[in-house]
């Protein structure tokens, strides 16, 4: 299959300031708005950050089918789609007067996610361009690595001017005039014959074994699953290490530059096997944490280290997959291995949460770093695995 030119520089920022505004307005969005939420409505912080955990899990479900949707060329008009929905969702938040209405908008915005964040935009740009695509997924994610520190004091903005309510119509508005016309935009309109490049891509399904199938799934629902308990508890497991709040709050705040500079640093070996960048990203994370855990006076040099593999992490995501199987399979297999990880990510704030009240910090810190060389080891074993020839698969299809 002939694949069109990589995306050039414009179309590379343009996919890279979208997942910004799209992020934003749907995985970040209640880290700003949770506390309004709560204060106007009388909801708990436990429901309302459970509606969240909703919408990851609707992601989590649908990824497979939004794979095998974009597998049949329709990556293009599900991606464009996404802010339409994901703005649906945020206006029937907006005028969610009951618990079970706020649920239901964020089951809406779910939907929106799994058509339209990372993995399905990965997924695309596997298939559109096959082995090209790994500048573009580095360049997409080293943009919307500055996501948090734009949309949160952009959102706390909007709240401050419009109030939660309003601050969901706007964002909803700008998901709507921003989003389908810049996808047409980036993107390529599909080309060639659907039916035939969907049966290509069952056929070159099976050349990813179970064994590095489930290998990968486990490593990237780890990494998630830590990624998301640091993402809630760190301020907390900060304080419990002796910091006072600004303390924390200041060492929080350099995950972002960090993650940044990780995937600068990236671009400069892209020229190498992906599983090298898996295996930088693991191990920084897991020296990270350890640092912690054993030194809490060094916490200052465990998050950059934690920040940096943290940083690498989404590019892994996209371009490690994108190195085993073929561009006419990529989005089958992103999407079926995209479901574990997002359900991980959905279920980890409530576990998290069980495990820092029943058994406090210091365990909660020991058990991620336990999880973080866990997959230390499992992504050795992954490279064991692999080819002799790591641009092609055991059948010996190229990617």
């Amino acid at each position: 299959m002939v694949h069109p030119p990589k995306p050039g520089v414009s179309a590379i920022v343009t996919l890279g300031l979208i997942q910004i505004l799209s992020w934003g307005g749907s995985f970040y969005l209640m880290a700003v708005m949770a506390n309004p939420i709560a204060a106007d409505t009388g909801w708990s912080q436990q429901w309302i950050y459970g509606a969240l955990s909703l919408g990851i899990l609707i992601s989590g479900l649908l990824a497979p089918l939004s794979g095998r949707l974009i597998a049949r060329s329709c990556g293009r008009m599900l991606l464009a789609a996404s802010g339409g929905v994901m703005a649906v969702g945020l206006i029937i938040m907006g005028l969610s007067h009951h618990l079970l209405l706020f649920l239901f908008a964020w089951l809406i915005i779910g939907v929106g996610m799994a058509m339209g964040l990372y993995d399905a935009l990965f997924a695309t740009l596997g298939t559109l361009y096959g082995g090209q695509a790994r500048g573009a997924i580095t360049g997409i994610t080293l943009i919307s690595g500055f996501c948090t520190s734009l949309v949160w004091p952009g959102t706390a903005l909007l709240i401050h001017w419009l109030e939660w309510r309003g601050a969901c119509f706007a964002i909803a508005a700008l998901l709507c005039l921003t989003v389908l016309p810049a996808y047409h935009f980036a993107l390529p309109a599909p080309q060639g014959d659907l039916r035939q490049r969907a049966q290509s891509g069952r056929a070159a399904e099976s050349d990813l074994s179970a064994t590095l199938f489930w290998l990968l799934c486990t490593i990237f629902t780890l990494a998630s699953v830590i990624m998301t308990a640091i993402s809630v508890q760190l301020i907390t497991l900060l304080q419990a290490s002796g910091h006072t709040l600004a303390s924390a709050l200041a060492i929080s705040a350099i995950l972002g530059p960090c993650q940044v500079g990780s995937r600068i640093v990236d671009i400069a070996f892209k020229r190498g096997h992906p599983v090298w960048t898996a295996f930088f990203s693991v191990g920084l994370v897991a020296l990270g944490l350890l640092l912690l855990a054993c030194y809490p006076q060094w916490a200052l040099v465990s998050m950059v280290l934690y920040g940096a593999g943290n940083g690498l992490r989404a590019i892994v995501r996209g371009t490690l997959p994108l190195a085993m199987v073929k561009p006419e399979a990529y989005a089958v297999v992103a999407g079926r291995m995209a479901r574990p990880a997002l359900i991980g990510q959905a279920l980890t704030p409530l576990a998290g949460g069980y495990v820092y009240q029943q058994f406090g910090a210091s365990v909660t810190l020991w058990l991620l770093c336990v999880l973080a060389l866990i997959n230390v080891v499992l992504v050795i074993v992954l490279k064991q695995k692999l080819p002799h020839q790591p641009q092609q698969p055991a059948s010996g299809a190229r990617n």
